[in-house]
């Protein structure tokens, strides 16, 4: 899938999804490492009623279903964010879902989608045995699968970022991108390829875990080794066949990988100025601040895609 069949798919979710999905605000980056006459903005998606991006995805996809998929019901598997946006648009929408959880998922997270009425099913010690467990079930059920990043749908309700960063920043330089399959990078991208393509597109990666720069880096999906990190939704591999893969071909013009400490630090930063942070958006505000003095007397965008870290990592980051 390319950048421009993604884009009539991101100016549809435009249209319809804000029936349950915010349009989030823009926040001054006042720090000492902004360089002389950059502007600099966070997008501040932790504001969604579920505390991150995913519900854009999640309610468009759900919004695309015929009736009769409709009514069949959903499930999906997550670490997290992506299970909690799925079962708020189904609540919202009228629809059955069920989310496949490995034993990895924070307490937190199970207790709010728990709270918007999903089923729940634990399934596997890791994120890919949920995963495996969901898909098996859904072609078994006769039920949708909605994948966290793999599904033009998800992707273009991603995308809608970039709509609202295009109308709130006309002259936008360059935007700044936790990653993790690559469904909200791919989304974002392709809408500015289409309305700015003078703005640099940066994906952002925890050194830790970063499956899909190695791949991007290789040319080709494969496994990677990872170790733990702050950055709990970013964890993880992506899927054989992708389409975020080309995706992110297509629209990443520059790579930054940052170090569990700059994460932390960047978290409690935001934490600082009464931003709720989870690790992924310290992904991309400490990719910013590790490379800011690229940007003198340029607009920026740093996208704050999530604020649910789970108890432990909240601890961390009040300490």
């Amino acid at each position: 899938m390319t950048p421009g069949e993604v884009q009539p798919l991101i100016e549809e979710a435009a249209g319809r999804i804000y029936r349950l999905v915010e349009k989030t605000p823009l926040a001054a980056v006042d720090d000492r490492r902004v360089p002389r006459g950059a502007s600099v903005f966070a997008k501040l998606e932790q504001r969604q009623k579920t505390g991150s991006f995913k519900l854009r995805g999640a309610t468009n996809k759900l919004l695309s279903l015929s009736p009769a998929a409709a009514a069949a019901g959903v499930v999906t598997s997550s670490t997290g964010n992506h299970g909690i946006g799925v079962a708020a648009a189904a609540q919202h929408l009228g629809i059955a879902a069920e989310v496949f959880l490995s034993g990895q998922v924070a307490e937190s997270k199970r207790g709010k989608i728990a709270g918007y009425g999903a089923r729940m099913r634990a399934a596997g010690a890791t994120p890919l045995e949920a995963e495996l467990a969901a898909r098996a079930d859904a072609a078994t059920t006769g039920r949708t699968y909605v994948s966290p990043y793999n599904d033009p749908y998800v992707v273009a309700g991603q995308g809608t970022v970039g709509v609202e960063l295009a109308r709130e920043l006309p002259e936008l330089d360059a935007v700044f991108v936790a990653t993790g399959g690559g469904g909200l990078v791919s989304g974002i991208g392709s809408h500015l390829r289409a309305v700015s393509p003078r703005t640099e597109v940066v994906a952002c990666w925890a050194e830790n875990s970063r499956v899909l720069y190695e791949c991007l880096r290789e040319g080709r999906i494969h496994d990677a080794p990872e170790l733990p990190t702050l950055s709990e939704s970013t964890a993880g591999g992506v899927e054989e066949g992708s389409i975020t893969f080309e995706l992110c071909r297509a629209v990443v013009d520059r790579a930054e990988l940052v170090s569990e400490d700059e994460i932390l630090e960047a978290m409690r930063y935001g934490h600082a100025r009464g931003w709720a942070m989870e690790g992924a958006a310290g992904v991309a505000l400490g990719a910013f601040f590790k490379s800011a003095a690229r940007y003198e007397g340029r607009t920026v965008a740093v996208v704050l895609c999530g604020g649910n870290p789970s108890d432990a990592i909240h601890a961390l980051i009040a300490a």
